[in-house]
């Protein structure tokens, strides 16, 4: 067994594993629910998302801060046991209703990931391995969205209606909390979270704080819902099952990056904002123009499902290098908040990404992907603009 693949983690992990196999099984059928069996405008569908991550990015922020002095367990424990509401959306057969379940699930949701990935580094006190163990939880994280893809596409071939389809996702959200209960971290207020000195003269340049979070504001910004991908292929095919499999490859392919590629791509900050930039960011913006092109010029499907299988490999670098390199930049009694900045940051950008998706996709689908794809190319340059201060403060002290 790896070194950071400790109890703790893999409990951790596990519970990242189970919550996902739940709610993603929820994302991925609820753009289908909503337009097609409610049928509901795909700017309901925008709006949906927005909501839900605007909300989030509260919540996201609140969760950091209060877990910082209550104890980050306690509070993820807390919004892991609430996101069983996004099971109940399919049984109101009102769009209202159904967006509100949705919401609330998805709040809860981000009120539980900051403390989540704060107990991860109180687990990996090391910081040369928390790479590693980032890639490790989005691997595990996103495998659960794969067996969720899984489970929609059979069910739905099998014609299951979607109340059963959703409400059988809060058994793996009960066992994901279960798994989260086990853990032995995230008892204090703020986590160790590093074996490193966090004395001011150490602490690294706040620009480059500043720096990630408007690139990660900037990529929240590109960073619409994976239910976009799933109706667009729907539509190009008119098969839900096309549709479902896009899920599926974006997912896959993004799991195994974060596992493989976690702990190869650099061995300091600097070298990771690189990789973040630019097999991030900038990867992400070429998958989006990719799908653009195919979908806008009526290409074979397998130039849409490339695109989608690029932005599942951006989507692995970004899960893993993101709160890496915050980890870092954030530690002991700041750790809470500083992961709370960074989803808040990602929500409010995804806010605004989902609003401008359903209305950009209802003029033109190639212009809502042509947009995500110039954004990310500018959170591309923003993060690497950061490189050359890290770059001196390593420099000036060395580990």
């Amino acid at each position: 067994m790896a070194a950071y693949r400790t109890r703790n983690v893999w409990l951790i992990a596990s519970s990242a594993f189970f919550a996902d196999l739940g709610y993603q099984a929820v994302l991925a059928g609820f753009p289908l629910f909503l337009v097609l069996t409610l049928h509901a405008p795909v700017w309901e569908y925008g709006l949906a998302s927005a909501l839900s991550y605007g909300g989030g990015a509260i919540f996201s922020f609140v969760g950091g801060v209060v877990g910082d002095r209550v104890g980050h367990k306690k509070l993820a424990l807390i919004g892991n046991s609430i996101i069983p509401l996004l099971s109940l959306s399919a049984l109101v057969y009102n769009p209202v209703w159904a967006i509100g379940l949705l919401a609330g699930g998805w709040w809860a949701r981000n009120l539980r990931s900051p403390s989540r990935r704060a107990m991860l580094v109180e687990a990996v006190p090391k910081t040369d391995q928390r790479a590693k163990a980032f890639g490790f939880l989005h691997a595990l994280d996103v495998g659960g969205g794969v067996l969720a893809a899984i489970y929609d596409l059979v069910a739905l071939t099998n014609h299951l209606p979607f109340r059963w389809i959703f409400l059988a996702t809060t058994v793996p959200l009960v066992v994901s909390t279960l798994a989260l209960a086990q853990a032995k971290v995230g008892y204090s207020p703020a986590p160790i979270g590093s074996n490193e000195s966090t004395k001011l003269d150490a602490a690294p340049p706040e620009r480059t704080v500043r720096t990630l979070l408007v690139a990660t504001g900037l990529y929240g910004f590109t960073f619409y819902s994976v239910g976009y991908p799933v109706l667009t292929l729907a539509q190009d095919s008119k098969k839900l099952v096309v549709g479902l499999a896009a899920f599926l490859l974006l997912q896959g392919v993004s799991a195994l990056t974060g596992l493989i590629l976690g702990g190869r791509l650099g061995r300091d900050t600097a070298s990771r904002l690189v990789s973040l930039g630019v097999l991030g960011y900038l990867a992400a913006g070429v998958g989006a123009g990719v799908v653009a092109l195919g979908y806008s010029y009526k290409t074979p499907l397998v130039i849409p499902f490339l695109g989608i299988a690029i932005i599942g490999f951006a989507l692995g670098i970004v899960e893993t290098f993101e709160p890496t390199v915050m980890s870092v930049l954030r530690i002991g009694s700041k750790t809470g908040s500083g992961f709370g900045a960074l989803s808040a940051a990602r929500s409010l950008g995804t806010f605004g990404a989902n609003l401008i998706m359903g209305i950009l996709y209802s003029v033109a689908v190639g212009f809502a992907y042509g947009y995500v794809a110039i954004l990310a190319v500018a959170a591309a340059a923003i993060i690497l603009s950061a490189v050359p201060s890290m770059r001196r403060w390593q420099s000036s002290h060395p580990s």
